[in-house]
């Protein structure tokens, strides 16, 4: 049998049975199809939780807000295709003390990056792409990529300071680069690029204001990696789904934008996601703040209001916990949402496999029990992983606090959107869902 962590091209169509016209389901993916999703409530009980659920997760929250690690929260349970939890906890404005809204308007940072591994399933589908395609057939700048190599005994933790960092960058070796790099690698991050390593001290590239994907991402070309391709897993925070995302661009014929609203966002009714807020929404979106001492502070944001050229599939958008919930209850229904076909069933199974083997070590202080799919992390041991999810669940966070993911084993999905970077209440919410599950 082939193992459909690391297929090949010519085995991919055949394990995940992806060929054909997107949206069209043949024979082969009857199922009994889910109800529409409704956000009118339903009790906990009728879907096998404790009637303490709201207050299980409302105590947990509320803990962290009495801590000072949060200013307010939104979080969604669902379970069985049913809503069962749907509360704004805290305030939206220290200031004024207006309290959090549900449906408030968050950035997403990196929760960006599955929506973007969605679309390349969807090119995958259609045969416009494969996880083992050479990233130089979509972008010819990333032929013969380079791999920067420190000296014997020295590390990036003697960068410490732009002069160091300079010092350093002189005594980087360049060295062909193992392969070419593949699709997979950026799906995965263990592309090597921008990632914290050596490669980032000898020319890197610069996003300049108007760029594009389309005028950026060539320049990353000429950026050397930080590791040998597929060698290791090393989150690249900005580039590497940047990258993704612009091979879907050019495999679709459609611009970033346009393709995630027609095929996506749309079909989905993620009615408040996107790069560019209308300034009519403006009012909607979450200040960003930051703990100074005893006191909140406002924050400078990664992206704000202002309207953007470049769409950052690596961490761009701006979203709700309305929006999310559909986009994780689509991938518990198999690719399917109240009645739209987005994705085959064998096509949400293998972006929620295990493709990294060993190689991914964990985050949020586990060190085990995880692997990596294509853009999402995957649950292989709860217990090692110290989650409250079960085994096979998968999703993925962003830097300022908003996390979403789905429960296959339980037919749950569940989302926590805060804007307070370093926050630590994941653990605390999954494990009050974990405790009212009967």
């Amino acid at each position: 049998m082939t193992d459909i962590r690391n297929p090949d091209r010519r085995d991919l169509f055949k394990i995940a049975g992806l060929a054909g016209a997107a949206g069209i389901a043949g024979p082969a993916l009857a199922q009994t199809r889910a109800g529409n999703f409704s956000w009118t409530p339903v009790a906990p009980a009728s879907v096998g939780l404790s009637p303490q659920l709201d207050a299980n997760i409302a105590a947990a929250i509320k803990s962290h807000m009495d801590q000072g690690h949060l200013t307010g929260a939104v979080t969604a349970v669902a379970r069985r295709g049913k809503l069962v939890h749907y509360q704004a906890h805290g305030v939206r404005d220290v200031e004024t003390g207006a309290p959090m809204r549900r449906d408030d308007i968050h950035r997403m940072m990196s929760s960006t990056k599955p929506t973007i591994g969605v679309a390349a399933m969807m090119m995958m589908e259609e045969g416009k792409l494969s996880p083992d395609d050479k990233v130089s057939r979509f972008i010819p700048e990333f032929k013969d990529t380079k791999v920067a190599v420190l000296p014997a005994g020295v590390s990036m933790a003697d960068a410490r300071t732009p002069e160091a960092r300079r010092a350093l960058a002189a005594r980087v070796t360049l060295v062909p680069a193992s392969r070419d790099l593949l699709v997979r690698d950026f799906m995965t991050h263990t592309s090597g690029l921008s990632s914290g390593g050596a490669g980032g001290l000898v020319n890197p590239a610069r996003r300049e204001p108007g760029d594009t994907l389309a005028t950026y991402i060539p320049r990353l070309g000429a950026t050397p990696l930080d590791f040998q391709p597929g060698s290791q897993w090393r989150y690249s925070a900005s580039d590497g789904i940047d990258v993704l995302l612009r091979i879907v661009e050019i495999a679709s014929k459609t611009p970033a934008d346009v393709f995630l609203r027609e095929r996506l966002w749309e079909p989905l009714d993620m009615r408040d996601t996107g790069f560019n807020i209308p300034a009519s929404k403006y009012q909607r979106i979450l200040t960003l703040y930051q703990r100074e001492g005893a006191n909140w502070r406002p924050a400078r944001a990664a992206f704000g209001y202002a309207p953007t050229t470049y769409f950052s599939g690596a961490g761009g958008t701006m979203s709700t916990v309305h929006d999310y919930m559909h986009f994780e209850q689509m991938l518990l229904n198999k690719g399917e949402f109240n009645g739209k076909r987005l994705l085959k069933p064998a096509t949400v199974e293998l972006m929620s496999a295990n493709h990294t083997g060993n190689l991914y070590g964990g985050t949020n202080g586990s060190t085990g029990g995880t692997g990596f799919g294509y853009t999402v992390r995957v649950v292989l041991d709860p217990v090692a992983a110290k989650t409250g999810r079960s085994k096979g669940a998968f999703g993925w966070a962003g830097a300022y606090g908003t996390t979403s993911w789905t429960d296959p084993a339980e037919q749950m999905t569940a989302a926590l959107f805060v804007q307070q970077p370093g926050n630590n209440v994941l653990q605390d919410y999954e494990m009050a869902i974990r405790r009212s599950i009967v």
